[in-house]
């Protein structure tokens, strides 16, 4: 396969995963009736066994079997699995609580997180256009919170959990069907404790439900690997300054779908808190793509 063609399937799998992870909300809509903490631990559950398949078919269980006694790089897993449970917790709330514009924003917010992360814990330097793009993008939450009282808890949860679990996830080094599968295996059994003997909610029970709805949780695993998978591949055929352009479809998918289909009202601290985020987003994208041409230029 010639470079083009690489290039050409990596952007369509980078498509695929964004696109996904944009619509995922839909997904969720059709859970309102389950309680969140309960749609987590099905999320765990299913996307464990989804996991273990493919791990199993992909031959990858020497890779696991060398993690597990790996006592450093399984507890800062331990720690991640707790920081994505965190952050799946929190968007599943945010969606069937008509939160969804907070979770978008969120999302959005979530490359100007990295870039601060990137600073303060790896040493990374911030460029000029890079600290106006995060001044602007903590003055439109700063302006939120003084002039309209209003905190954006949800977004700013979101986008630092995700953060920070991409950081520590760049420190354990390992394929992201891997380490997500020990990272669901870490929760399982608090998973199948709840699951069986804690939750009591209408739907608890699976022998009980309608099959519609036991499909809808068991494919929570699919929702969970699958852009997963494919966000693994791109990123392996991709240049990660390319790869970074796509980052931006999931949250606006999410956008459209808040304000267009479900009607969640756009209201002035949230606009002008959104208008913060995309003129920042907007320096921050013209600074990586000068940045890109820069770096080509020289020999």
């Amino acid at each position: 396969m010639n470079d083009a063609q690489q290039t050409r399937r990596g952007v369509l799998l980078a498509l695929g995963a964004y696109t996904m992870w944009g619509v995922a909300p839909l997904y969720f809509k059709a859970l309102t009736n389950v309680p969140p903490l309960e749609v987590l631990m099905h999320r765990v559950l299913w996307s464990f066994f989804f996991l273990a398949l493919i791990i199993h078919a992909s031959g990858g269980l020497a890779r696991v079997k060398l993690l597990l006694k790996d006592k450093k790089r399984l507890g800062l897993l331990t720690l991640t699995a707790l920081v994505i449970a965190t952050n799946w917790l929190i968007f599943i709330w945010a969606v069937n609580n008509d939160r969804m514009l907070d979770a978008s924003l969120g999302y959005y917010i979530n490359p100007l997180i990295n870039v601060v992360l990137g600073m303060v814990f790896l040493g990374e330097r911030f460029r000029k256009l890079q600290w106006v793009a995060v001044v602007l993008a903590f003055s439109g939450v700063a302006i939120q919170v003084i002039t309209f009282g209003s905190l954006p808890w949800v977004a700013l949860v979101l986008a630092c959990s995700f953060g920070t679990y991409g950081l520590l996830r760049k420190k354990i080094n390992i394929d992201a069907a891997t380490g997500l599968f020990i990272e669901t295996l870490v929760l399982l059994p608090v998973a199948l404790v709840y699951l069986l003997f804690i939750a009591n909610s209408a739907t608890s029970d699976m022998m009980q439900n309608s099959l519609g709805l036991n499909l809808l949780l068991v494919a929570a695993g699919i929702v969970t690997t699958l852009p997963l998978l494919c966000f693994n591949g791109a990123a392996t055929k991709l240049r990660l300054s390319t790869l970074g352009f796509f980052q931006y479809i999931g949250p606006s998918i999410m956008f459209m779908l808040a304000v267009g289909l479900y009607s969640e009202p756009f209201t002035a601290d949230k606009a002008t808190t959104f208008a913060f985020i995309w003129m920042a987003l907007a320096i921050f994208t013209f600074d990586a793509v000068r940045q890109r041409n820069k770096q080509r230029r020289q020999p």
